[in-house]
Formats: C-alpha cells, sequence, structure tokens
C-alpha cells in the first residue's frame, strides 16, 4: 500500500475498540463508568471517520461535519464526569451540553463549508467556518474540567476520589498540550497548527482514552467491595 494516510487513526480506533469492548464486558456500569466508555466510544469513532476520510476518500462535505459533530460533545462529557466525580447534581448541569448542540445545529445549515483540505499519516487539515469560535466552544469545558479537579487534590480525603482526579487531570492536561502548542505558534505569527489541532489533539486523546479506560477499571467494584461504598456511585 503506497497512500498510508489515516492508517495511525485506523490503528487508533483498533485499539480503543479493544478496550471498550473489554470494559462493556468485564467493568461495573455505573453513571461515571458509562459517561467514561461512552467518551472511549466517540474516540474511536472520530479516528475511524478520519481513517475513511484520508485513506478511502470518503471526505465529501457531510464526513467531516460527522467528525466535528461526533468529538465537540467530548469536553461537555469530561466535564460531566468532573460533576459526577464531585457529586455534583445540579438540574442544570446538562446544560454545558447546549453551546456545543447550538453550534451543531448551525453548522448543519453549512455542511458544504466543510472539507478535508489534506490527510498526513498522523493527522487531517480541515476546512470549517466559525473556527475560533468552535475553539473557544470547544476547549472551555476542558478548561474547567481542569480547575474544578485541583479542588478535590487539595480538600478531598476519599484517596479513590483523590486518584481519579489526578488520572482525569493528567488526561485534561494532555489533550490540551496541542492547543498550548497552537497558542505559541499563534503568537509567533504561524498558524498552520490551527487547521489540524482537532487531528493532532484526537491522537494526543489516545492517552486520554487509556486514561478512562484505568478509571473505569479502577472504579469497578471488585467481590469484597460490593458491600461497601469505596467505588463511586451512581450520581443522578
Amino acid at each position: 500500500m503506497d497512500n498510508w494516510n489515516g492508517i495511525i487513526s485506523l490503528f487508533i480506533a483498533c485499539i480503543e475498540l479493544v478496550l471498550l469492548i473489554n470494559l462493556l464486558i468485564f467493568t461495573e456500569k455505573n453513571i461515571l463508568n458509562i459517561i467514561a466508555m461512552l467518551m472511549i466510544f466517540i474516540l474511536m469513532i472520530y479516528q475511524t471517520l478520519e481513517f475513511l476520510m484520508c485513506q478511502l476518500g470518503l471526505d465529501f462535505a457531510s464526513m467531516p461535519y460527522i467528525a466535528f459533530v461526533v468529538i465537540s460533545f467530548l469536553p461537555p462529557l469530561g466535564l460531566m464526569i468532573v460533576f459526577v466525580l464531585n457529586d455534583y447534581k445540579s438540574k442544570y448541569r446538562s446544560l454545558i451540553f447546549l453551546p456545543a448542540l447550538l453550534l451543531v445545529l448551525y453548522y448543519s445549515f453549512i455542511i458544504d463549508q466543510f472539507a478535508v483540505t489534506s490527510c498526513a499519516v498522523l493527522y487531517a487539515t480541515y476546512n470549517y467556518p466559525l473556527g475560533d469560535l468552535y475553539g473557544f466552544i470547544y476547549y472551555t469545558p476542558i478548561l474547567i474540567s481542569i480547575l474544578l479537579l485541583i479542588k478535590p487534590l487539595k480538600h478531598s480525603s476519599d484517596k479513590k476520589i483523590k486518584y481519579i482526579s489526578k488520572l482525569l487531570l493528567l488526561g485534561n492536561i494532555v489533550i490540551s498540550i496541542p492547543v498550548i502548542i497552537g497558542f505559541i505558534m499563534m503568537a509567533t505569527g504561524n498558524h498552520s497548527l490551527i487547521a489540524k489541532i482537532e487531528s493532532i489533539m484526537c491522537k494526543f486523546a489516545f492517552v486520554y482514552a487509556v486514561i478512562l479506560g484505568i478509571i473505569v477499571l479502577y472504579n469497578t467494584a471488585n467481590k469484597n467491595e460490593r458491600n461497601n461504598s469505596e467505588h463511586i456511585p451512581d450520581n443522578k
């Protein structure tokens, strides 16, 4: 095969699929674990779509739009995990999905403006409207998650909550690395990373998927824990 574009995406998607299947079979299905597995599923779908676009040539406008729809809900889901972990039960917490939902609905009227402009083995480059607004809506929940995760590290006496908080904080920092590099490059007048930042960030998010898998395993009660509350309970 002469064209290796999208192969890394396929490789990551396969690993995430295997991880997800094992988690579905062997772990407890409480609310925190379900959200974490949904996030892994989203990352797997995005990588699969990128492979289809870059390797199989299915790069018509609706494909990058679908990819953006899928990945847009990853940060609010990450923030929702933080809410569950901190036992934040406000009836308004679902509003964190509203900005992404509204932008996705707006994008549905201008799908023809989406395009895959280039592909490489590691990433894809996209053209999409309202890039600055999308970036703000996308990264704000990640920043809020990082800030909220610092609190249990300082004040919680629950070892399990502190450990999961550390893992989530690490995951959010990892997926923020391309963003930080992108802003530094923009400050120096180099905008080359911006068009491909979503794709690169999702490669970094493979580490996040592994971390989420560890969290699900850690938050699954074993035989000795089923009669106590050491694992994170359902937060409804």
